[in-house]
């Protein structure tokens, strides 16, 4: 058996696009050359891909692309942001890291003015009653003061009370209208158990629903695990009329969730069957879910999906331009086009090890030094009560990163700019971030609790569990936000395999901050997508391997490859 070197390469810069260097015809066998590498493709080398800029993507890969360019305060020229920074894990990184947080200016956003001060918390009936009174000139009140809510995206929670107030009224009756903007609050705020009770409303009270009621109610399910229900209503609507392009690709990308890749297919040919363009989001979320697919059959779908954009003459928008480079890129050594292993553990490593972690480190570590398992308990008991959360934050963590800046900012900016995304977060805190002071002002806080959900634990209580308990109870979806490298929790894990497993989900899950400039985006480091092991297929070997001239620590994995393939 022959080998020969087809490279050697690196991987901080595998999510550019630059033009590949290969070895021409006139190279003997035995080749060796040094080049840093860029890029680990896809199953399929039918084309080239360049893109002139990043882009956002829309889960967690939308967020280590962002922000390349910011301004300089008081300055007129651009800053970049190099895309060359240690990766977190990349051997070196630990001891560049202390220079990687420049000093910070605070921003102070405006402040915004309010017309009507809508209710920030529940009232009861008689604070309702009086809040009509100063009203009377309303016709509808509760008609008006829910569209209000609407409009502000108010707490469920007032809403709620609010619902509670008008079916005391009415003999436990609460009109169609005010349902439907009650469920709108729901799902914009993805408040999964309340749009089920309200589906169960309206599923006994009425036998069929306007559209916009079967809309948000096809939208609010696919995340639950009665998201096939969202299939029966988009039945239900098929009765009446065409479904709409947001009904096709609700249900399409419930389906790709919920990993049930035909459901997903069967309606996207079923949409173009009638004609209808496909949303573009539609499109990204098949090549989202490609990107952790092996095989031809469904790489053919996605082709199937270009062929498609260029035979009606569509142009992609930039974020699924990024998701299409994404895929082709993910999986294949430029220097030989062999699939690697990804990064992302399959089901069944997954619960393994969620199960190990929820055994050995939640409940078996040394966590109760520093908390209580009533604590614990309450903490477990808000977890299950609120949805699947996309992003974990370690809030007094982040909250330090940039030292000259005040720590409330730091988390606000942090925390606006994920919400923006439509992502669902989970802060979690201490008692202490509450009360104000220079380096926390309640009005910051006040703004982080309205964008994210929040869980404030005693002081002098250990989060690294907290972290790791919602971030595995949300499911494999979900990214963390620290700079904690959780080394000891690894160490807690009882054997080698288990500890692994946990370095690998760690690496592709931890998001890290690099940048943050006042009045600009934050730019989150990109997370690796495949594992730097040792790896064959048989034919070819790719080997990670230390550089002389680099310090690792053994939390850290090599940033440098190498790609043997065998001679034909």
């Amino acid at each position: 058996m022959t080998f020969y070197f087809t490279g050697i390469r690196s991987f901080p810069k595998l999510w550019k696009s630059s033009p590949y260097l290969g070895l021409g015809p006139g190279h003997s066998s035995l080749s060796l050359f040094l080049k840093d590498c860029y890029g680990i493709r896809n199953q399929e080398k039918w084309f080239s891909l360049k893109t002139v800029s990043p882009q956002n993507t829309k889960a967690m890969n939308l967020l280590t692309a962002k922000a390349r360019y910011v301004r300089k305060k008081d300055e007129g020229s651009s800053k970049q942001v190099s895309a060359d920074s240690p990766h977190m894990f990349a051997a070196g990184a630990a001891k560049k890291r202390s220079q990687m947080n420049p000093p910070s200016k605070e921003h102070v956003l405006p402040p915004v003015k309010n017309i009507f001060q809508l209710p920030t918390k529940p009232l009861n009936s008689e604070e309702w009653d009086k809040l009509k009174e100063d009203f009377k000139e309303k016709a509808n009140f509760e008609n008006w003061i829910i569209s209000q809510m609407v409009k502000c995206h108010s707490s469920v929670d007032v809403a709620k009370s609010g619902l509670a107030w008008v079916a005391a009224k009415n003999n436990g009756i609460v009109g169609y209208d005010l349902l439907v903007k009650y469920l709108y609050l729901c799902v914009f705020h993805k408040q999964t158990s309340e749009i089920i009770d309200v589906y169960e409303i309206m599923k006994a009270r009425y036998k069929r629903l306007e559209s916009g009621a079967y809309t948000l109610l096809i939208r609010g399910l696919i995340h639950t695990d009665r998201w096939r229900e969202a299939l029966l209503l988009l039945e239900d609507i098929k009765k009446v009329m065409i479904p709409s392009k947001k009904n096709y690709n609700d249900c399409i990308q419930g389906a790709l969730f919920h990993q049930d890749v035909n459901v997903a297919w069967n309606l996207y040919q079923e949409l173009l069957g009638h004609d209808i363009v496909p949303m573009l989001e539609t499109l990204k979320a098949f090549f989202d879910f490609g990107k952790d697919m092996k095989g031809d059959q469904y790489s053919n779908k996605l082709q199937d999906i270009l062929l498609y954009l260029r035979n009606n003459q569509l142009y992609p928008g930039e974020s699924l331009a990024h998701s299409i480079k994404t895929w082709f890129e993910s999986g294949q050594c430029l220097g030989c086009g062999k699939t690697v292993e990804s990064i992302h553990l399959s089901s069944e490593e997954y619960e393994f090890l969620k199960e190990k972690i929820m055994r050995d480190v939640i409940d078996g570590g040394d966590q109760y030094k520093k908390t209580t398992p009533q604590e614990l308990k309450r903490f477990q008991n808000f977890v299950k009560y609120h949805p699947p959360f996309d992003i974990v934050i370690d809030g007094l963590n982040v909250a330090k990163m940039f030292p000259k800046a005040r720590e409330s900012q730091v988390l606000l900016d942090v925390v606006s700019q994920l919400a923006k995304e439509n992502l669902q977060v989970l802060v979690l805190g201490r008692k202490h971030m509450l009360k104000q002071n220079s380096r926390w002002r309640k009005d910051d806080m006040e703004k982080v609790q309205k964008q994210a959900s929040f869980f404030f634990a005693d002081n002098i209580s250990e989060d690294d569990p907290f972290l790791l308990y919602a971030t595995l109870h949300s499911g494999n979806h979900c990214k963390f936000i620290t700079k904690d490298l959780m080394r000891d929790h690894k160490a807690c894990l009882p054997d080698a395999k288990t500890q692994r497993l946990f370095f690998k989900w760690q690496q592709g899950h931890q998001l890290a901050i690099v940048s943050r400039h006042p009045g600009s985006k934050i730019t989150f480091q990109h997370i690796l997508i495949y594992d730097t092991v040792v790896q064959t297929t048989g034919d070819s070997w790719h080997i990670p391997y230390d550089d002389n001239l680099v310090e690792r620590y053994s939390y850290e994995v090599p940033t440098k490859w190498l790609c043997l393939h065998r001679k034909t």
